[in-house]
């Protein structure tokens, strides 16, 4: 059996879709029918209360089938029976009922009372649905819906079956059993009165079950139509109606009339549509029942004494005698017997007899037809009722016994001549009411009230007039003859019922217009009007005579007249009707007339604004033709329209209003004028004066119209409500048709400075909309009065809708009402601030009365009208921008529950609706989703926080939301969301849902509230939607291009919220830590992997629910899916229209509009949809371009051929079109990017923060990178796709970069080895080439620009990084070697085989990059010459990696062929930083210059001296002189750049230039080991020597630096300097710049003291171990360098040293002194101490490293500490992660060791070098007598003791190098301890001798 909820959503989706079934549907739809069918036979029979089953439930066990047993508490007992008790069900039931609440609603914590109201709301929510869908299956097979006839006839089987066993006398007799006061009724003296609704709202019972019993009884009228009705149900039916008529007689509740309505129709349609049947293949039922028609006669016949139930009995007689006339023929012909054909007659004519002297016409006309009840019932129907009372009348009419029966009775009223009567001004007489135009002296006659039914039937449904020849006939025949102004009023009030189509009109138009009656016709009217007009001329012109009265009669018929003329001008063809009549001057002569009633004048002017929209030249004549006829309005001292006044000058508008109407409290002339304006002013297109000419009438309304329109008394509440909607609809325009101007702030400000309270401004100073403000900001006249409208309340509003004539007219007020006040606050801001204090806002005008914003916000209860309910929406979201207490306001007043319902109510209504909301804003539950969305960022507690049932009491943040507990919005939006039902109507608010849950999640105050109640298990949000609606099939574009564009919104809102969890979720809490997980899972179908290492688990570990089943069998990875979705060629954008307009000289005038700024703002043609999307309006498109057209060539209008204009009209028609299209084309290209970049988000998220909860990471990212780069280099990707798709490869490859040396978390074991150093991530070579190759392709699409290369040059380079290591960078590979070889089992590391795979891959890739060279080096040298600075900058980058991978000089060579080398050089001649770089531009610049430094370095370098030869003989010297780069000081320092405002860069000039310059010009002194020695004029060197030269101080400076003080980026650049030097300034002859004595006093400087960090640095004040070893290293490079040119200029240049610095006479200038040997023998102590702690150091590592996994946890983060400057690892992480961070950090270590140690073994072998060149030739040194050839810088004299003394410091020096050992050191140690054993015998020798 289907539950009977979801067979109501399942044939509300089939049968009120707009679209047709599908093919699914319509199954679906079959088998829940099927499988309800016994539901349906037993409707509404449930158990009843059985004593075995209440012992079970007392028992506090309960089996329910289908699940085990369910425990009861005591409260649960109690509930379940009184449930039982108060329903009349059973008690087992009962408990089903709790167990669904509690599902529903969450009973926990919940009153007994309430539980109880929410178990009875659930069970009555049940029957509902089931009578609903029972009354959709009726509807589907009796109206038309467009519905497969197939389908309609397999439904139309299922009801006849279900009616033939007894479905209609089981809707008998429930709407019989259900009115009963008992429980399986309207509910015992001891049941619960009221229930909760599945809204949550507070409801009387009696009002559902009387619901109940009006969709029971709808459902039997349909009923009729598809079985026939069998006598036995006839007369059930008429029992049944005669009890409910005498139900009604005693009490007006609407539903019980309209339960009544349906019994009674149920008969009429069922006699009717019997009778009709008699046809061959379908004979009556009832007709061949001659016993049932005896019978039936008898008991419709017989009379009562309720007047009201005599009155349905009466009914039921007409169409009982109509049965009859159509059955008439074939009982004579299936009869022989005569009797029997004369007991038919004499029925007939005893009913007809009956009928016509009861008058049952009228009965029907008043107490069915014109009631409320009747009139606000269920649109279809009515329709339905109105279709068979039409096949009533005419098969009435075509009777020939009914002919006769009316003759009679027009003659009987002929002959009833009423004297005639003067209807002066003053008479009482009623001007619209029909019933009140017969006089008051006799009630109407039967022929009088068939005219007025038949105007009834036809007043709503006019359509069913086409082809009805007998009505016309009984036209005919009924418009002859007339003797009393009664029947003639009758006659034309038919007419113009008649003329309310297009067809009926012209033949109502043609009958008046020929000769088809004597008397009547349109010459009657104007020659009427004529005398009277000639008669009030003559006695004008004759003095002292009074003005004659118009007769009753003729005033009533004119009233007609004038009836008919609108209707048929109003609904006439709109060609034909310009020429029916040509002069309607004659409508106005009678205006201004005293004694014409005003009845006739509301008549005339009525008839007068339908000629409005004949024709502008009309129109502009109607305007003439009031200002010379029509009464004045005089407001104050001065006249409005300017003419005098005709008459006498007091009687005016004003007077007439005062003194005429209101004594006969009737205002039709009143009406009528302010109708006829507004009609008037509708149609101007003059806006210029902004209303100033209308203000007289606008004061006239104003002052003595609307301000006392609460004052007067109102004979009839239509008229009363009429009025004031009048008045509405004109302040409405006002404030609607015309804007706020900047002088009109100015003039308001001047007047209140001049005018004192007491003054008013004049007429001509006013404006009708600044008048208007004024009142509304003042809270005076029109505000009181619209807000007495207002104030009692929605409720009272709905009961008049419902229980009054004048519903519809007070409804209108309202919703005009709303919307002034909706006009009033967005124009009010824009005065307040000037026109304070004497004006204010209106929110403080209305903050004044807390009751006044209440009742204004309840409005959105009011669901019979959608507008009102848009209207109160908006002021809630205008007050709500304003009101920061709006929300503390709600709560006090105790309005704010109520609301929270009404809101849900409204959202939810919506959502069930199947109709598309072509407009956002005409739709409420958009409108309530923008507010909600609004509100969010707004100061708490705020109207979202409210509507959203997030809790006020407590700190919003810590709100718990239960949607199942409150019916709120909440619950709504995620009920909606789970059943995504009518996705083509709810499109849009499917999509502004998911942005409100976004919104919501990364709002600071609701996110986590939000995001525990999306995560909860309950809800399976993330999962489920991302199959709902994540990758669910796209809608084709030419079939739903509105449902295609929502949905990729949905898609992308839907993914953002998955990105906030994958982003903020606390993975700490279990819950969040899951919905990640599966996530992830979900997204990218891989294992899951736990966030501390170690274990893995899968979707497996997961609940074991009905949803996790489906996600268990997830292998393909959706985020790929994903991406395929938007995968399609943007629609075009673009606003050329040269291909839509054929003629150039509309092209430019729309291009001219479009392109024009003024038209983006209000008014123009441009405007913001409710996604942001800049759209085209076209309505202001249309108009703006007749203007253009107009004002180009005004002889188009003029003078132009019929042929020009179609040319424009057709014109205007293809830009619309295309206006339209191009709408769309811009929504859909904005989704499809808002996905693509929702999209990204949640892969860079998932990538950068969540990817170490996957297994398969590589692979992953391999996989999206190469879906990326696929998707971007397609001729589909447009260029801002392409752009967010480089930004996603980017992020891959970065991570695939990080991938590669990240811990391999899945291991099972806390042990680790060597091999998990090596990259076992590592991409194949396959894997890479395919992402250069796409990389390439994506670069070298044809649509690009240099924003997206400059990202794809970033990922070639990432890539290039990518592929150079192989193994983890962090450890060299001599220590690899080392662990490897120490490591077992491990035959299966092949290093070589590595280094081998790298190689091929290198070749691979520069065969790929070689294949497009040409075309990737053409673009990349453009972007490097003639791009941007950021441009050229990344551009030169990827040309220096270019030639890292280069082969057989093959790019180098492309560089050249295409001179970029040149130009580059050029480019940095010309560099010059003369603002010293304090300006973005200049810091872009010196980026570019750093780069192209690179790149020529890079040549240097990767071709060793052959490439240093290129540069040098391409001038590069030269050009480094020119271009000044490194000569002038300043820094680039604090520059703002654009891209982080917020942010000061700090960049120094010495790491931008000065240190690559110096490494280019060292990296070129390669070339002087080339050069011979003796050649002191090599042109190189002499080059060199000239830069240097060039930039002494430089040099100078950084020779005399401090060296104590220098980091290591001075360092740096020490060390070059010193290399250059060393290399090159040896061949100076010349000693004059003080390099040399530089270099030496360098040497003192360092050499003389002991190395050490701590003092070595000191203005660093705290040095982390990473900084100390890295300081350390670049000290000894120095030191290495400085030992380097010593020992050159000791071998090459002879120059001897001393044995200390007493050895010499001092000179003046310690820079001058050279360095002695006793300094090197301190460096070379200070060198072995640091030689022996490193080796040392890297000796404990490495055993450390081979034990680590014998090392405890605290162990193993005290080398992480000991090893690294931050903390790398968190709580979380498992033992053998930090082992593998330990290990990691340990070999980083040794590496810079290891490296230390090598140069230190280098450093050590020059200085040893030295001293023993120095010991050997010590003699010669000594012997002061002896000649030498050796340079010296001072005297020489006799040094042996300082020998003696320097070779006893040295010994033990060399005692301790010696004994370093090779197993320590790592390095072979034979050709050093041999030296230093040299060195040491030697010394040994010297202290001995």
């Amino acid at each position: 059996m289907f539950p009977p909820k979801e067979l109501l959503a399942t044939l509300e989706s089939a049968l009120l879709s707009p679209s047709h079934p599908s093919a699914a549907q319509r199954v679906e739809l079959l088998h829940a029918v099927r499988s309800s069918l016994p539901s349906f036979r037993s409707l509404l029979s449930y158990l009843p209360p059985k004593a075995s089953d209440r012992s079970q439930v007392q028992s506090k066990s309960v089996r329910l089938p289908d699940s085990p047993p369910i425990s009861l508490d005591d409260q649960d007992v109690q509930i379940a029976l009184k449930l039982s008790d108060d329903l009349h069900l059973n008690e087992i039931d009962c408990v089903r009922l709790l167990v669904l609440a509690n599902q529903e609603w969450g009973l926990m914590g919940r009153e007994p009372q309430e539980i109880v109201r929410l178990a009875s709301g659930l069970w009555y929510t049940e029957r509902r649905d089931l009578i609903t869908s029972l009354h959709l299956l009726f509807r589907a097979v009796v109206l038309d819906q467009g519905l497969e006839e197939d389908l309609l006839s397999d439904i139309q089987k299922y009801l006849e079956d279900l009616i033939n066993t007894g479905l209609r006398q089981r809707f008998i007799s429930l709407i019989k059993e259900l009115k009963r006061e008992e429980p399986s009724g309207l509910g015992g003296p001891m049941s619960e009165r009221y229930l909760l609704d599945s809204r949550g709202s507070l409801v009387e019972r009696r009002a559902v079950v009387s619901r109940e019993r009006l969709i029971l009884g709808h459902c039997l009228v349909l009923s009729v139509l598809i079985v026939r009705m069998s006598s036995k149900d006839v007369k059930d039916i008429f029992s049944a109606l005669k009890d409910s008529a005498s139900e009604v007689s005693e009490n007006d509740a609407t539903v019980d009339h309209q339960i009544t309505f349906s019994l009674f129709f149920s008969l009429v349609i069922a006699f009717v549509s019997d009778g009709l049947s008699t046809v061959p293949d379908k004979a009556s039922i009832l007709s061949s029942d001659a016993s049932f028609r005896r019978e039936f006669n008898e008991i419709v016949m017989a009379s009562g004494s309720n007047p009201i139930v005599q009155g349905f009995v009466g009914g039921i007689r007409l169409a009982w005698v109509v049965h009859l006339m159509l059955i008439q023929d074939g009982i004579s012909s299936r009869e022989s017997i005569l009797s029997n054909s004369s007991n038919e007659i004499g029925y007939l004519s005893q009913g007809l007899e009956v009928i016509f002297s009861e008058n049952v016409f009228q009965f029907l006309l008043d107490k069915v037809l014109r009631t409320p009840a009747y009139q606000n019932d269920d649109e279809d129907m009515i329709y339905m009722c109105n279709a068979y009372l039409h096949k009533l009348i005419t098969c009435f009419l075509s009777s020939p016994h009914a002919r006769d029966k009316i003759k009679e009775s027009k003659d009987r009223a002929m002959s009833m001549l009423n004297p005639y009567r003067t209807a002066g001004s003053h008479d009482i007489v009623p001007a619209q009411s029909s019933s009140s135009l017969q006089g008051t002296e006799t009630s109407p006659t039967p022929f009088v009230s068939i005219m007025e039914f038949v105007s009834e039937i036809y007043q709503k449904e006019p359509e069913l007039l086409s082809g009805n020849e007998v009505l016309w006939t009984f036209v005919t025949f009924a418009g002859e003859d007339h003797t009393n102004f009664q029947t003639l009023v009758a006659f034309l009030n038919m007419l113009s019922t008649l003329a309310l189509s297009r067809e009926g009109a012209s033949k109502v138009y043609e009958l008046l217009q020929g000769k088809a009656f004597r008397s009547i016709g349109w010459s009657t009217l104007f020659d009427c009007l004529a005398i009277y007009d000639e008669k009030f001329k003559q006695s004008l012109q004759t003095a002292g005579a009074m003005l004659p009265e118009i007769q009753e009669g003729d005033a009533k018929a004119l009233v007609a007249y004038l009836n008919v003329l609108m209707k048929v001008v109003e609904y006439g063809n709109p060609i034909e009707r310009k020429n029916w009549f040509p002069d309607i001057e004659p409508l106005f002569k009678l205006l201004s007339y005293e004694t014409v009633p005003p009845y006739l004048k509301g008549a005339l002017r009525n008839a007068i604004a339908t000629f409005v929209r004949v024709s502008p030249l009309l129109k502009d004549s109607i305007w003439a033709y009031l200002e010379q006829y029509d009464l004045p309005v005089v407001v104050g001292p001065q006249l409005q329209n300017g003419p005098q006044p005709l008459a006498t000058p007091l009687y005016d508008m004003q007077f007439e209003l005062n003194e005429i109407e209101a004594r006969r409290e009737q205002y039709p002339s009143t009406i009528s004028f302010i109708n006829l304006i507004n009609t008037l002013i509708a149609e101007e297109k003059d806006m210029s004066d902004r209303g100033q000419r209308f203000i007289g009438i606008f004061r006239f309304i104003y002052d003595h119209v609307f301000g006392p329109f609460p004052q007067r008394a109102y004979a009839d509440p239509c008229e009363k409500w009429q009025l004031v909607g009048a008045c509405l609809k004109h302040f409405h325009m006002m404030l609607s048709m015309y804007d706020i101007k900047d002088e009109d702030i100015e003039g308001v400000v001047d007047q209140s400075r001049i005018l004192t309270a007491k003054e008013s401004s004049s007429l001509q100073a006013q404006l009708p909309i600044l008048e208007l403000l004024k009142d509304f900001m003042s809270g005076k006249t029109a505000f009181r009065n619209i807000m007495g409208i207002l104030l009692p309340g929605v409720n009272s509003i709905i009961a008049e809708r419902n229980s009054q004539i004048y519903g519809q007219l007070l409804e209108n007020a309202v919703q005009l009402s709303l919307e002034i006040i909706v006009l009033s606050l967005e124009k009010d801001l824009l005065l307040s601030d000037y026109w304070r204090p004497l004006y204010q806002p209106l929110d403080v005008i209305l903050s004044q009365d807390h009751n006044q914003i209440v009742a204004l916000l309840e409005y959105v209860r009011y669901d019979y009208q959608p507008k009102v309910q848009q209207s109160s929406i908006k002021i809630m979201s205008i007050l709500s921008s304003r009101m920061v207490e709006l929300v503390q306001l709600l709560l006090k007043s105790n309005a704010a529950n109520s609301l929270i319902e009404d809101y849900a109510a409204c959202l939810e209504l919506r959502s069930e609706e199947s109709q598309i909301i072509d407009s956002a804003n005409d739709d409420p539950g958009i409108l309530i989703m923008q507010l909600l969305i609004d509100n969010i960022s707004r100061p708490a507690p705020n109207i979202t926080h409210l509507l959203l049932k997030f809790d006020l009491d407590a700190p919003v943040e810590r709100t718990v939301l239960q949607p199942k507990f409150h019916y709120s919005c909440m619950k709504v939006i995620l009920d909606m969301l789970e059943k995504l039902l009518k996705p083509d109507a709810n499109a849009l608010l499917h999509e502004f849902s998911l942005q409100l849950l976004y919104e919501l999640c990364v709002d600071p105050l609701t996110s986590v509230p939000t995001m525990d109640l999306l995560s909860n298990k309950k809800y399976q949000f993330f999962v489920k939607h991302l199959d709902t609606v994540g990758i669910a099939p796209l809608p084709k574009r030419n079939n739903n291009l509105s449902l295609r564009i929502s949905s990729l919104h949905q898609r992308a809102w839907l993914l953002k919220i998955l990105a906030v969890e994958l982003h903020t979720g606390d993975v700490s809490s279990s819950k969040h830590k899951e919905a990640c997980q599966t996530i992830l899972s979900y997204l990218f179908g891989q294992g899951i992997t736990g966030s501390g290492g170690g274990q893995t688990s899968s979707l497996l570990t997961l609940q074991d629910t009905a949803e996790n089943a489906a996600i268990r069998t997830v292998s393909k990875s959706k985020v790929l899916e994903l991406l395929e979705i938007i995968q399609f060629r943007s629609p075009d954008t673009t606003t050329k229209l040269s291909n839509i307009v054929p003629s150039m000289k509309y092209d430019l005038l729309a291009e001219d509009i479009l392109g024009n700024p003024a038209n983006s703002g209000k008014g123009g043609v441009y405007y913001y949809s409710e996604r942001g999307d800049r759209l085209i309006d076209l309505a202001s498109f249309h108009d703006k371009l007749w203007q253009k057209f107009n004002s180009a060539y005004p002889q188009l209008s003029n003078l132009g051929s019929g042929v020009e204009i179609n040319d424009v009209k057709q014109t205007i028609q293809q830009l619309m079109r295309w206006g339209w299209k191009y709408n769309k084309n811009l929504e859909e290209q904005a989704a499809q990017l808002h996905m693509l970049t929702a999209w990204s988000q949640i892969v860079e998220i998932s990538a950068s923060r969540r990817l170490t909860m996957l297994e398969d990471r590589s692979e992953i990212l391999f996989q999206i990178l190469d879906a990326s780069l696929t998707a971007s280099a397609s001729p589909d990707c447009s260029l801002k796709m392409a752009f967010i798709l480089s930004q996603v490869a980017l992020t891959c490859m970065a991570k695939l970069q990080d991938e590669r040396f990240l811990f391999p978390g899945s291991l099972n074991s806390d042990s680790i080895m060597c091999l998990d150093l090596i990259v076992a991530k590592q991409l194949s070579n396959g894997a890479c080439l395919t992402i250069l190759f796409k990389l390439i392709m994506a670069i070298l699409r044809p649509e690009s620009s240099e924003a997206l290369r400059r990202r794809q040059y970033a990922l070639l380079l990432s890539y290039f990084q990518y592929c150079q290591n192989v193994v983890d960078p962090d450890v060299p590979t001599t220590v690899l070697q080392f662990l490897l070889l120490n490591e077992q089992d491990n035959e299966y590391i092949d290093l070589p085989k590595i280094d081998k795979e790298q190689a091929e891959l290198a070749r691979a890739n520069f065969s790929t990059l070689r294949k497009e060279a040409q075309s990737i080096v053409d673009l990349v040298i453009k972007d490097a010459t003639h791009g941007s600075e950021p441009g050229k900058t990344i551009a030169v980058y990827v040309l220096d990696a270019l030639i890292c991978i280069d082969q057989d000089r093959y790019f180098l060579n492309q560089l050249q062929s295409r001179g970029f080398l040149r130009s580059c050089l050029t480019s940095i001649s010309n560099f010059s930083n003369q603002d010293g770089g304090h300006s973005l531009d200049s810091l872009q610049r010196a980026c570019t210059f750093e780069a192209e430094l690179a790149l020529l370095l890079r040549i240097s370098y990767k071709y060793g001296k052959s490439g240093a030869q290129v540069l040098f003989s391409m001038g590069i010297l030269d050009h480094l002189v020119s271009g000044r780069a490194i000569s002038l000081q300043g820094g680039f320092r604090r520059v703002e750049t654009r891209l982080r405002r917020d942010m000061a860069v700090d960049v120094d000039r010495q790491q931008m230039i000065v240190t690559p310059v110096l490494r280019l010009v060292f990296s070129l002194t390669s070339l002087v080991d080339a050069s011979n020695f003796l050649e002191v004029k090599n042109k190189f060197v002499r080059e060199v020597i000239d830069f240097v030269k060039g930039h002494q101080s430089l040099f100078d400076q950084l020779l005399r630096v401090n060296i104590t003080e220098v980091d290591g980026l001075k360092l740096e650049q020490i060390n070059l300097v010193v290399g250059i030097l060393s290399k090159v300034w040896p061949y100076e002859e010349s000693n004059g710049y003080g390099f040399v004595q530089g270099l030496f006093g360098l040497m003192h400087t360092i050499f003389s003291h002991d190395v050490d960090v701590s003092t070595f640095a000191q203005s660093i004040v705290v040095l982390s171990p990473e900084k100390q070893r890295n300081s350390e290293l670049q000290k000894f490079r120095l030191c290495f360098s400085l030992s380097s040119y010593l020992y050159f200029l000791v071998t090459k240049k002879s120059l001897r040293l001393q044995p200390s610095e007493a050895s010499s006479s001092y000179p003046t200038s310690v820079e001058m002194q050279q360095p002695s040997l006793g300094e090197l023998n301190s460096l070379l102590t200070s060198v072995t101490a640091s030689l022996e702690r490193a080796a040392e150091e890297k000796f404990l590592l490495l055993n450390k490293i081979r034990d680590i996994n014998e090392l405890s946890r605290q162990e193993v983060d005290e080398i992480i500490n000991m090893c690294v400057r931050q903390e790398c690892i968190s709580s979380s992480d498992n033992t053998q992660k930090r082992r593998h961070i330990a290990m990691v950090e340990m070999c980083r270590v040794v590496g810079s060791r290891d490296q230390l140690i090598s140069l230190l073994l280098l450093l050590s072998e020059h200085v040893l070098n030295i001293i023993l060149i120095h010991l050997q030739e010590s003699s010669v040194v000594s012997d002061a007598s002896s000649t030498t050839k050796a340079i010296t810088y001072g005297e020489k004299h006799d040094s042996r003791q300082d020998i003696e003394s320097l070779c006893g410091k040295l010994i033990p020096t060399l005692e301790r190098l010696e004994v370093l050992c090779e197993e320590k050191v790592g390095h072979n140690l034979k050709v050093f301890h041999r030296l230093a054993t040299s060195t040491k015998e030697i010394a040994v020798q010297k202290i001995v001798l």
